[in-house]
């Protein structure tokens, strides 16, 4: 692909990707006065507390903690947060820990275990305030007995391999955890429980971002009994696991705490950045570059190749008829792909689906797309996503490098490495899900499927 091209793909994500920074979506939401902490529309009289504790996990809670030290000042009492590794900064008052993410690992059930333990020590004046974000799962392990860490780490796998949901993944963590799915505000109760989260899940269902410590759980042991028969994990999850379920399920033990449970009373639950707020940005700057510009949806899901499949139709159509908007056209949708692993490579959802389109757009130059995750991270990569146009399957097999099979094997990575192609970004310390970017120009309309002659 052209740099200009890749350029204007990349200044318009950045866009998006500022507008999500979560120190500022902090401090649109969070303000303190003399007398009260002001979160949202609720007030909090500082009088009415003995201590301020921020807390919470996820990959973008280290500048999130960040802003409400700076907000809070002298009146913060201490903090304990747990964020993915490389995602930490430097703070004054909340310990910040680094553990694995996505797969949970050891160090992620230590700071869970220290930051559980403190919280078990709060009354009714203290004052919570949780910072969560993407991540925050997998960044929170803290096994039900007599489930170990292994496990748990098993699991997660294969419902990442089986192309699972993440309202699916996460309803799963929730039962087999001893702090998600409401059971934080459990632990912590009575304390005044504030959360706010950065959300990085489709349609911003409180009870999914990171899985749901703070708020009643809608999912039950039974849910989980279904999803394992979903995808025919019966005889391949830890036997522990499935035990733990179909005990939970047979009412043998106590589900995650529903609506109405007391710990909520005195909870207040805030989303304060989303996928949606970074395609508004998004298309903004889209805008200002010339583009006439459509938000598809904030609610893609789904296979990443289907959905490139889908990209590269309506692709087709404006530059074969100029609807549903004439070039130059950018089309913005955003959300979380899945793939189900059938090969042994590497790469994630946004190179797949990049690598996906780029089959479907072949020979029609006046396309080029950009799909990659807010979080800088796709998939076990350095890259957050992929560039791709018309050109980029012919370009590729000029230098002998076979796009299908590296679809097949699901090694999206090292396709684009060859290529030059991949979009690095480094840790961003937010994250909002995907963005998708499509570009459609203004030439060859009406050209027929392979594009022009010559």
């Amino acid at each position: 692909m052209n740099e200009k091209t890749k350029r204007t793909l990349e200044e318009i994500f950045m866009a998006g990707l500022k507008a999500v920074d979560p120190e500022e979506a902090i401090r649109r939401h969070v303000q303190l006065t003399k007398d009260h902490l002001k979160v949202g529309e609720q007030e909090y009289p500082l009088a009415s507390f003995e201590r301020i504790i921020v807390t919470g996990f996820g990959k973008g809670t280290a500048p999130m903690a960040k802003a409400l030290e700076e907000i809070l000042g002298d009146r913060l009492t201490e903090g304990w947060i747990t964020v993915k590794y490389g995602h930490g900064l430097p703070l004054n008052m909340v310990r910040v820990m680094e553990a694995g993410h996505p797969i949970p690992d050891q160090a992620g059930l230590q700071a869970t275990r220290f930051l559980l333990d403190r919280l078990k020590g709060c009354t009714e004046k203290d004052l919570v305030i949780c910072a969560f974000s993407g991540g925050g799962s997998a960044l929170s392990p803290a096994p039900r007995v007599p489930l170990e860490l292994g496990e748990k780490q098993e699991t997660t796998q294969l419902l990442l391999d089986c192309g699972a949901t993440i309202f699916e993944i996460n309803a799963m963590r929730k039962h087999l955890s001893l702090c998600k799915g409401g059971q934080l505000a459990r632990i912590a109760w009575p304390a005044t429980l504030v959360s706010l989260f950065l959300s990085d899940v489709v349609g911003d269902p409180l009870d999914v971002i990171a899985s749901g410590p703070t708020v009643p759980d809608p999912s039950t042991f039974s849910d989980c009994i279904r999803i394992v028969d979903r995808y025919g994990l019966r005889e391949k999850l830890p036997p522990a696991v499935l035990k733990l379920l179909q005990d939970g399920a047979d009412g043998l033990i106590a589900d995650t705490p529903k609506a109405g449970d007391v710990v909520f009373k005195k909870g207040q639950n805030l989303v304060v950045g989303s996928n949606r707020a970074a395609l508004l940005a998004s298309a903004r700057k889209a805008k200002e570059l010339g583009y006439n510009t459509l938000i598809l949806s904030s609610y893609v899901q789904g296979e990443a190749r289907e959905i490139a499949r889908t990209f590269a139709a309506i692709g087709k159509e404006i530059a074969a008829s100029g609807h549903p908007i004439p070039p130059p056209a950018c089309i913005l949708a955003g959300g979380e792909t899945t793939v189900t692993i059938r090969g042994k490579g590497k790469g994630g959802r946004n190179q797949e689906l990049a690598l996906a389109a780029a089959q479907a757009m072949d020979g029609w130059p006046q396309m080029a797309l950009l799909s990659a995750g807010t979080d800088g991270s796709d998939g076990p990569t350095d890259a957050a996503g992929a560039f791709v146009d018309g050109n980029t399957c012919q370009d590729a097999l000029r230098k002998g490098i076979d796009p299908e099979k590296y679809l097949l094997g699901n090694d999206s990575y090292h396709f684009f490495s060859q290529l030059d192609d991949p979009f690095i970004t480094g840790p961003t310390r937010t994250n909002v899900m995907d963005v998708i970017c499509l570009l459609v120009s203004c030439s060859h309309i009406g050209a027929s499927r392979r594009g022009p002659p010559g």
